[in-house]
């Protein structure tokens, strides 16, 4: 685990978290990370520019919370050139649905697995097909006890079934909103593993899916487009070779 990656993608900072940017920054680096996404909702601030703070990664994004499936398509095709990481705060089935059609999305977040309306298999279908990662949010575990947390931890096991049979790209975040909601990697490995993930999974929900995503939206200055990039070429008069 030494030389691995890590990623939180879904942080919220003042205003509508209760730290700033160089707070929340200073502490993920501590844990281990290599980068943080900013995604506090497009409604209550204009999101952050993509910058370094003492090494860490702070990497821009947007919570994107709408009731209306229409109005949804609009504000990712609004952000999709500006930020690096586009969340969608899920919840109904409408908005779930459009939000895994979507092939501009990055990440679902909050699609119901409080509820019995959660992950299905339509719904992971879709998200498999349009590469759209499924949020693991395992604030739902931190802050709970008792039997709603018993719940949580048996809805979580039930979308990981269904995200292994249709091989669903996915992430572990914290959401968190202050300092003492973040957890290091280790502890967000051992979180998961009490709803059946294993080590190699989540080891790829915290490093590998958000490297491919940020490999999607930040494309290298020799990338054409997906698949495609320009290699050097022997100029004329060379040999050839």
């Amino acid at each position: 685990m030494v030389s691995t990656r890590f990623y939180d993608l879904n942080v919220h900072t003042v205003p509508e978290g209760k730290n700033t940017i160089e707070e929340m920054a200073a502490l993920a680096k501590h844990f281990g990370y290599t980068g943080v996404a900013v995604t506090n909702p497009f409604n209550s601030c204009k999101p952050e520019r993509s910058t370094v703070i003492d090494g860490l990664d702070i990497i821009s994004g947007v919570e994107l919370r709408t009731e209306n499936a229409s109005k949804l398509h609009g504000l990712v095709g609004k952000f999709r050139q500006t930020v690096d990481v586009i969340v969608v705060h899920g919840g109904s089935e409408s908005i779930n649905r459009a939000a895994v059609e979507n092939s501009n999305v990055d990440i679902l977040s909050n699609f119901g697995s409080m509820k019995d309306n959660g992950l299905n298999h339509v719904l992971a279908k879709s998200a498999s097909d349009n590469d759209v990662a499924i949020s693991f949010d395992l604030s739902h575990i931190i802050g709970l006890r008792g039997g709603r947390r018993v719940r949580a931890l048996s809805n979580f096991r039930n979308d990981l079934r269904i995200i292994r049979k249709y091989d669903v790209p996915f992430v572990l975040t914290s959401n968190a909103g202050s300092l003492y909601d973040m957890r290091a990697p280790r502890e967000l490995m051992a979180l998961a593993s009490l709803f059946g993930m294993t080590r190699e999974e989540a080891l790829k929900g915290l490093s590998d899916v958000p490297e491919n995503i940020l490999k999607r939206n930040r494309p290298s200055e020799n990338h054409v487009f997906e698949g495609v990039e320009i290699v050097d070429v022997p100029s004329e008069g060379g040999d050839g070779q």
